[in-house]
Order: C-alpha cells, then sequence, then structure tokens
C-alpha cells in the first residue's frame, strides 16, 4: 500500500496562520497523522523568505523522509514545489518551462515497496483569479505542456499532484464562504504584502471588472440573500476547461472517482469554498486506488491551524512489480538517462 499526500503548505509554511509565523509543528502533526509515503508540497519553497533553515527542511528531518525541491531560477519570486518521500528515490527532475510553466513542474521516481516504480509529477497552476477567463487560459496551456511532460511516463504507473486553482467541470463554488474569507483576512491581517505572503486580497480575487464593485460586495456579505445570489453567478462564470483537459487525457481524478456527490471542498480551510486541489492517476495506477479523503484535521490539529488549504490523501494498492520488470527492460538507460539529465 502506497500512502500518497497533496498538500498546500502556504507560501512555503512561512507566512502568519493562527497566529504563527513559522508553522512547523501544526504541519508535522497533521501530516504525520496521514502517515503518508509521498508528500507533494505546492507551496513548499518561499523564495520571498530567505532563512537559514526552510519549513520544508525541518519537515523533512522531523518526519524522517528524504526532500526533493523544485525551485527553478527562472520562477522569480513565484513559491515553488517540493515533494517529501520515506520510499527509496531512484531519479528526480526539474522541468523549467519559461513562457509555458508559470512555475516548474517537479518530477520524482521512487520504489514502492513492492518493488515497482511510481513516477510521481507535483504541480502548481495559476491563480491570477482577478484576471477571469485569461487566467483560465494560462491554465489551459499549463496543462498541455504538463501533459507533454508526462507523456514520457507512459505505459508506467504515474500521478500528478498539486493546487490546480481551478474547479472540476460540474463542480460547486460557495462563492460566498470565500468573499466572507478574503474580507476576514482584509481585516485580519495587515496590508503590507510582504507580511500576507500567499493570503489573497478581495481585489485580489474580484475579476477586474468588478473591482469597482468591492464596496458594494462588502456589505452584500452580510445579507444571506445576496450570499445564495453570488453563489449562483460564480457557479454560471468560473471556467472549469483545464481539469476537463486532463479527465480527457484519460487521468483519473481520485477523490471524485470515489466519492462522486461529496463536496470534498479542500479550499480556504477555515471557510471552505470549492475544491481546486487534486491527485490524478494515470490509467495505469488507477486500478490500485483503494481510498481518497479530504483531510479536516489530524493529531489534535485542524487544518485552518496548519494551513489555507486542506491535505488530499490517496491510497493505492500494490502494483505487479514483475510487470514493472518487463517494461524497465523494454527501455533500457531510461531512468539512468533521467537522473543525469
Amino acid at each position: 500500500m502506497t500512502r500518497v499526500l497533496s498538500y498546500n503548505i502556504l507560501a512555503g509554511g512561512m507566512t502568519p496562520c493562527a497566529g504563527e509565523s513559522r508553522r512547523t509543528e501544526p504541519l508535522v502533526r497533521l501530516i504525520s497523522a496521514a502517515q503518508p509515503d509521498i508528500v507533494g508540497l505546492p507551496e513548499g519553497l518561499n523564495p520571498r523568505r530567505q532563512t537559514e533553515t526552510t519549513v520544508v527542511e525541518e519537515l523533512a528531518g522531523r518526519l524522517g523522509m528524504t526532500l526533493l525541491r523544485g525551485d527553478h531560477p527562472t520562477a522569480g519570486n513565484e513559491f515553488q514545489v517540493a515533494c517529501l518521500t520515506r520510499l527509496p528515490v531512484l531519479a528526480s527532475r526539474v522541468h523549467a518551462r519559461p513562457g509555458e510553466l508559470t512555475r516548474p513542474l517537479l518530477e520524482v521516481h521512487v520504489r514502492e515497496e513492492d518493488g515497482g516504480e511510481l513516477v510521481i509529477f507535483v504541480a502548481h497552476l495559476i491563480a491570477s483569479f482577478h484576471k477571469g477567463r485569461a487566467a483560465e487560459h494560462l491554465r489551459q496551456r499549463e496543462v498541455k505542456t504538463i501533459l507533454e511532460i508526462m507523456a514520457a511516463a507512459r505505459g508506467r504507473p504515474h500521478l500528478l499532484m498539486g493546487d490546480f486553482n481551478a474547479l472540476a467541470p460540474g463542480e460547486p463554488l460557495q462563492a460566498s464562504a470565500l468573499l466572507r474569507y478574503v474580507l476576514y483576512l482584509d481585516q485580519a491581517l495587515p496590508t503590507e504584502s510582504s507580511e500576507r505572503d500567499g493570503h489573497p486580497h478581495l481585489a485580489y480575487v474580484l475579476p477586474d471588472g468588478l473591482r469597482p464593485l468591492q464596496p458594494l460586495l462588502a456589505q452584500l456579505a452580510r445579507t444571506r440573500p445576496a450570499l445564495r445570489l453570488i453563489d449562483a453567478l460564480a457557479g454560471l462564470y468560473v471556467p472549469r476547461k483545464s481539469i476537463a483537459l486532463l479527465r480527457r487525457a484519460g487521468y483519473v481524478d481520485c477523490f471524485r472517482h470515489l466519492h462522486p456527490d461529496e463536496p470534498g471542498f479542500t479550499c480556504p480551510a477555515l471557510m471552505p469554498a470549492g475544491r481546486i486541489d487534486f491527485i490524478f492517476a494515470s490509467p495505469e495506477l488507477a486500478p490500485r486506488l483503494r481510498a481518497c479523503q479530504v483531510l479536516q484535521e489530524g493529531n489534535g490539529i485542524k487544518g485552518s491551524q496548519a494551513s489555507d488549504h486542506l491535505p488530499v490523501l490517496a491510497e493505492f494498492g500494490p502494483g505487479t512489480a514483475q510487470a514493472q520488470r518487463e517494461s524497465d527492460q523494454a527501455r533500457p538507460g531510461a531512468v539512468a538517462a533521467l537522473s543525469s539529465s
């Protein structure tokens, strides 16, 4: 059994959440409760906060896991991905595609307990919600690039996980909860952007065309009928094509596959409004899927005490090691080539 956790820990674990600037302790407690073999961290690294030891390094030490970094100079000040694993690492690679990917894609090959190889891709798609449909076009471009990169893993069990900043087709968005959350942040946190890393302003969430309505929306957030109207209108507006691209390519949305009727909201952790964190299994891996859930708490820690996202946990049963060895023999030198790239 292999347990995989996708967890956006908010700005490398370095930004205020429940009054703490370094959230190592609540993150360790929540992650350890899930007992994962692999942890994908879409905001694992925060280049805006230079410290002697990063939170992810502390997490690796406390959890007894190997840290794989997905940062690259081309991403600048963007939060960048990382991965933790307790399984043997066979190879890893950072895919930096300036102009195509806002943040690099991290690829990690591990050896599972049954001897087979599992390939993990950790992604973090662009948010820029204020750009409306223009941002969705950027996410679609990113997904197309990710699919091109993952084509090299075709025929082998692999998965893609992370923060996609997008909804799946047909899924609800409780925009009223998101609105109330952002208004709460605007009151509770400093106005300086350096003190709000990862936490959105209302102006950042609103599309450009709606920004003049910001004072009105703040008033409407206090009335229940208006909140219902906001939910209805937002559900019509939010684009969802980037997730549809992955589904059409044959990737299985692990949570939705096992829970067709549950919301599974992952963000914001304090006032969940939508499901934007995913674990997608390749067609080769999907038959091994045994369980998938969104974790609300663990070891006495509520999700909102550790991050602004809730983690997603998936369990996969053992694979066929013999089939994996035959696949490896059919493509000699592939893993060695990846390691040296």
